[in-house]
């Protein structure tokens, strides 16, 4: 089966062609193509994404992404063209189901046109963690990876997943204000770092001594699976007002080393709980390193495997959404094609 899948649910504009075999049992995709157009210089000015440009953007660099598609896929018979209706910007998600409807009528219309969550992107990503030939991805014995932690971490979101299946999960938790990645990108901005502040920190934390500083861990003793990441930031916040002379580099360290100690403590609670095998690693900040290591290690300590996506596919990205357009296909979920800002798994 080929898919065509579409990505423009914030600031990435992104268009993948897989081929996708083996069904729910054993699935594998092979990603004929990922393009990827970034907003990051536009928006750089302002210190986050403003909705109307990224919506602007979409809009130029849709056709000429698709252009360059068109080359790889020839005389290729599409059979599902997917695209994310949410969450995300409204504006941006628009654009991207506008595209798919536009494309869909003159290009492909024997071809199914199906709506997909963005985080199930982000959550089904695993599968494209283990490359077995040349743009090629298949998890081994994929039963024995469940029951599974989902720990989906990005700008907008921090959740943890209890995975009984492909097809059968359940939220645990997620963060009551601030996703871990805002909080990455606020502490960033308190540095005077520039946007995306996710990368910028962990250059700079590298440089630090992340015991130097003891920034709070908020609910990491919780009796719940539930997140708050505000109470960092503004930890961070008042420490650089009352020690304007600081290491920044110490500062970032401790403030990484804070966050990443509150997810790899939850994940290890959730982990022994559910009797889980498997830890399931995804979204924008699933690039961090600290974050990365520390889980993977703790996956080794508790004899738990250990999948996070290869690091083209951490970011949003089109070939995510054509893994959870498959997966959604297989299991005739076929979400309305509606921008949706707040949808959730």
């Amino acid at each position: 089966m080929k898919i065509l899948a579409i990505e423009t649910s914030c600031d990435e504009t992104a268009l993948a062609l897989l081929s996708c075999t083996g069904g729910l049992r054993a699935p594998k995709f092979k990603v004929l193509k990922s393009l990827i157009s970034s907003q990051i210089s536009v928006h750089r000015p302002f210190g986050g994404v403003v909705p109307n440009l990224a919506k602007r953007e979409h809009l130029i660099h849709l056709p000429l992404l698709f252009e360059e598609m068109k080359k790889t896929i020839k005389k290729t018979k599409i059979d599902v063209v997917a695209v994310t209706v949410g969450p995300g910007l409204e504006p941006a998600l628009w654009t991207g189901i506008g595209f798919a409807k536009e494309i869909h009528k003159k290009y492909f219309p024997k071809a199914k046109l199906i709506g997909v969550n963005h985080m199930e992107g982000h959550l089904f990503s695993f599968l494209l963690s283990q490359e077995s030939a040349k743009q090629t991805y298949s998890v081994k014995n994929l039963s024995k990876l469940f029951p599974a932690i989902g720990v989906v971490v990005s700008g907008g979101h921090t959740m943890l997943i209890k995975m009984e299946s492909l097809t059968k999960w359940k939220k645990l938790g997620e963060t009551r204000d601030d996703a871990i990645g805002e909080a990455f990108d606020k502490v960033a901005r308190v540095l005077k770092l520039p946007y995306p502040g996710g990368p910028e920190i962990e250059a700079l934390a590298k440089k630090g001594n992340s015991k130097a500083i003891a920034f709070p861990r908020p609910m990491i003793g919780s009796p719940d699976y539930e997140f708050s990441f505000s109470g960092i930031k503004t930890s961070v916040l008042y420490y650089m007002r009352d020690n304007p002379d600081a290491n920044t580099a110490d500062v970032a360290a401790s403030f990484q080393q804070a966050a990443v100690d509150v997810m790899v403590k939850k994940t290890e609670k959730a982990v022994r709980q559910f009797s889980a095998q498997s830890i399931l690693l995804s979204g924008g900040v699933a690039a961090n390193t600290a974050l990365r290591t520390s889980l993977a290690s703790k996956a080794d300590e508790l004899h738990a495997r250990f999948f996070a996506p290869s690091h083209a596919f951490n970011t949003d990205n089109a070939a995510m959404i054509g893994v959870a357009g498959y997966i959604s296909h297989l299991r005739k979920k076929n979400r309305r094609l509606t921008a949706d800002a707040n949808i959730s798994l």
